[in-house]
C-alpha cells in the first residue's frame, strides 16, 4: 500500500449491508460541506466506464469469483486514478462509501486468496481514517429484509451454492463477510463504531473523532475578496 504524504485526507466507511454506513457518510459529507471544507464523495462500484459491463455480467450470472473481483478492481482503479487520487493531491477531504476492504471481505468469502487481493489493490493508499460500522448480524439482516422485499442474486451469495433458499444464503454469506471485517478491524486499524446506536449519536461521535484527527480549518475554501 502507498502511504507517502499527500495534501488531502481520505476517509472510508465499511460495514455490512444494513449497518447504516452510507447514511453516516452522507451526513458527514453534508456537515463538512456546510463548514465550507473542500470535500469530495466517491461510491463503490460507480465507475461510468465499468458499470455497464458489471451490470451485464451480473444479469447473465456469468461472473466467476475471480472475474467478479477483477471487474470491481477495474472499477475502483478507474475511480482512484481519475477521481480519488487527483482530489487528494488537490488537498480535498475525500469520503469513500466502501473502499478496498469491501473487496477483501466479499471476494475473500468467495474464495479469492487474501494475499492476491492485497497485491491487486497494492496501488491504493490506506485511508487516513477507516470507520467500521459494526452491527450484530441479525440486526443488519433485519434492516435489509425489512426494506428490500427481493434480494439480489450476488448480494445473497447465491453463486456460492450456500443454500437453495436465497434468504438463508444471504444470512450465511453476510455472516462470513462480517467475520472478514472483524478480522480486518485489527489488521488495518479500523475505528469501530457501534452501529446499533441512534443515527445522531453515531454521527456526533464521528464528527468529534474527525475534528480530533483532522485539522479542518486547513481544508476550508478560501473566499477571494
Amino acid at each position: 500500500m502507498v502511504t507517502d504524504h499527500i495534501p488531502g485526507r481520505l476517509i472510508a466507511v465499511e460495514g455490512l449491508d444494513g449497518s447504516g454506513k452510507s447514511t453516516q457518510i452522507h451526513l458527514l459529507y453534508q456537515w463538512l460541506n456546510g463548514l465550507g471544507c473542500k470535500v469530495f464523495f466517491s461510491e463503490w462500484n460507480s465507475s461510468s466506464i465499468v458499470r455497464s459491463a458489471t451490470r451485464k455480467g451480473k444479469k447473465k450470472q456469468l461472473l466467476t469469483p475471480t472475474t467478479f473481483s477483477l471487474i470491481h478492481a477495474t472499477d475502483f482503479a478507474d475511480r482512484y486514478e481519475r477521481q480519488i487520487l487527483p482530489m487528494l493531491e488537490a488537498g480535498y477531504i475525500v469520503l469513500c462509501d466502501r473502499y478496498i476492504y469491501t473487496s477483501f471481505a466479499r471476494d475473500g468469502v468467495r474464495g479469492c486468496d487474501s494475499h492476491w487481493l492485497r497485491k491487486l489493490y497494492g496501488f491504493a493508499r490506506h485511508p487516513h481514517i477507516t470507520l467500521y460500522f459494526e452491527l450484530p448480524l441479525e440486526t443488519a439482516l433485519g434492516r435489509i429484509l425489512e426494506g428490500r422485499p427481493q434480494l439480489k442474486y450476488f448480494e445473497a451469495g447465491m453463486d456460492l451454492n450456500l443454500s437453495g433458499d436465497i434468504y438463508e444464503s444471504f444470512r450465511i454469506f453476510q455472516g462470513r463477510v462480517k467475520e472478514q471485517y472483524d478480522a480486518m478491524a485489527e489488521e488495518f486499524g479500523f475505528t469501530v463504531i457501534d452501529a446499533s446506536q441512534h443515527i445522531h449519536v453515531q454521527q456526533e461521535s464521528v464528527r468529534e473523532m474527525i475534528e480530533e484527527k483532522i485539522d479542518l480549518p486547513r481544508f476550508k475554501l478560501r473566499v477571494k475578496r
